[in-house]
């Protein structure tokens, strides 16, 4: 198999049940790049996030943030999809009328801002925003720089939450991005589609990309690769929809995966 760009999902994916990298990603990661083959997380989470998760890797590194709406290159913001304030303002509105417990993010590039405060949701949220402000309105904080909204609900994500928000972002990308997770974009982004412009940054095509995913929000990275893999704790959608299935998070799937395409590589 040859392949010069791997991207990879975190939660559930290559984050072990833990919610941290396997102690064997850095040594693929040398390998990686010894064989000038790239590598980038292409994750719901926060940028800051996950600047901080890959801190050890140094540089170069790309990222996939956001769930799409910010992709990373060299160093340097390459796209940045946002969302418009009208649909951000009526998701809001929304959850606080529904009676599931929800809470609601609002992100921007730099910060994500929640203005929930109980301990629960703030433990929640805090895992996957680093930069993380709390306000008494969310409605003040929305602005032409917003890229994503993401809903965290006690509930589950899939049945109670996005038919909520679906009905009131109508025009947008809504995906359920976890079992407790809602993220919303703007209709034009996705993982897929940040995928495609992370190519075209590195002069790779299609065909030569690798990609590992385990939710519905992995739906799109999956179509816009050469070869696919679900884990084996995917989501029954993903699992049918991918070219091969890896070993789950637990078991260290990627990293298992790449290990041994890379010896066949040598």
């Amino acid at each position: 198999m040859d392949f010069r760009l791997v991207a990879t999902d975190m939660d559930g994916t290559l984050l072990n049940d833990q919610r941290r990298i396997p102690e064997g990603f850095w040594k693929v990661l040398e390998q990686l790049r010894e064989q000038d083959i790239a590598f980038a997380p292409a994750s719901g989470r926060q940028l800051a996030t996950l600047q901080t998760q890959f801190e050890r890797a140094g540089e170069p590194l790309s990222y996939i943030a956001e769930n799409g709406t910010v992709v990373v290159h060299n160093g340097e913001i390459i796209s940045l999809t946002t969302i418009d304030g009208e649909t951000v303002h009526s998701i809001i509105d929304a959850a606080r009328e529904s009676s599931v417990d929800m809470g609601v993010v609002v992100c921007r590039p730099e910060r994500a801002f929640v203005e929930r405060f109980d301990a629960a949701f703030r433990e929640e949220g805090s895992q996957y925003y680093l930069a993380l402000d709390e306000v008494e309105d969310l409605h003040e904080v929305v602005n032409d720089e917003v890229i994503k909204v993401a809903i965290f609900t006690f509930a589950d994500a899939e049945k109670d939450c996005a038919p909520v928000i679906r009905a009131a972002a109508p025009g947008a990308n809504v995906v359920v991005s976890g079992e407790h997770w809602v993220d919303v974009m703007d209709k034009s982004a996705n993982k897929g589609h940040a995928l495609a412009t992370l190519r075209e940054a590195l002069g790779i095509a299609e065909s030569e990309t690798l990609v590992f995913g385990d939710y519905l929000n992995d739906t799109e990275l999956m179509k816009a690769a050469g070869t696919s893999y679900a884990m084996a704790n995917a989501h029954p959608d993903i699992l049918a929809l991918a070219d091969e299935i890896a070993p789950s998070n637990a078991e260290a799937g990627v990293v298992v995966v790449l290990q041994n395409l890379l010896s066949e590589e040598l």
